[in-house]
């Protein structure tokens, strides 16, 4: 069997999987799904890290940034002002690293990204030095405008955060694919490991999944699946480790 590595803001990871913090029940059963998705960028709110005024409490504690590529997010911000608060927030707190994912949301009901200001914002971030992962909708203009920027992912949602619904519009993504040259990750929508093989068969270069995974009735099941799902493999042995995949969740 053999991988090739997702490359980020020029550091290779083994893995294709991103994963996010937030929505388990505990921190033990985060941090074993955590490491039974082989994930190497794990994705946490900087609202989420601020708010820990007790340094014993801190997520930071139980997701080292020895081991793991810890990747501050703006969730929670509905405008450009907050996002960029947020994000120079987040890179005090993390010693100076610039690598984020950029989120301006429309509402708090719908969590799609707001496009007007996810541009604005990410054009004052990468002249402030941000290597920026954006959360963006599967809009082609906009994901090349972004590309343009000079952003180091892009990150279209296959659908609503939280749905479960699976890649919404195949064609859309695919056309980004074809057209940018940096990594496209999809972010959100993801609800079953099929979802995330479909995502490869794209050509996406990996997934960042959370909701699917913490709110699984097994998420250490569920992680493992999503991780053998990811694996960027020759064709003869994928089905094999696929049926294995959709095994782990029956």
């Amino acid at each position: 069997m053999t991988q090739d590595s997702l490359v980020v803001a020029g550091k290779n990871y083994s893995s294709r999987l991103l994963v996010g913090t937030g929505k388990y029940k505990d921190e033990a059963e985060a941090i074993a799904s955590i490491e039974a998705s082989g994930a190497e960028i794990v994705t946490v709110a900087v609202r989420r890290i601020d708010l820990q005024n007790d340094k014993d409490s801190s997520i930071l504690d139980y997701i080292s940034p020895d081991i793991y590529t810890i990747l501050p997010n703006t969730a929670g911000a509905y405008s450009t002002k907050d996002a960029v608060r947020m994000a120079k927030l987040g890179r005090e707190i993390l010693g100076g690293k610039n690598l984020l994912k950029l989120e301006v949301l429309d509402d708090p009901k719908t969590l799609l990204p707001k496009m007007d200001s996810t541009i604005e914002a990410a054009e004052i971030l990468v002249r402030d030095g941000f290597e920026v992962m954006v959360y963006c909708t599967a809009d082609y203009e906009s994901c090349m405008k972004l590309e343009d920027i000079g952003c180091v992912s892009i990150m279209p949602l296959a659908a609503p955060i939280g749905s479960g619904q699976g890649i919404a519009e195949p064609q859309k993504i695919q056309k980004i694919i074809d057209s940018v040259s940096v990594p496209v990750i999809i972010d959100a929508g993801i609800g079953q490991a099929s979802d995330a093989t479909i995502a490869m068969e794209l050509g996406c270069d990996g997934v960042l999944i959370n909701t699917a995974i913490a709110k699984a009735k097994k998420p250490f099941e569920m992680a493992e699946a999503m991780k053998l799902s990811l694996i960027h493999i020759s064709e003869p042995t994928r089905p094999r480790l696929i049926s294995y995949a959709v095994f782990c969740l029956k």
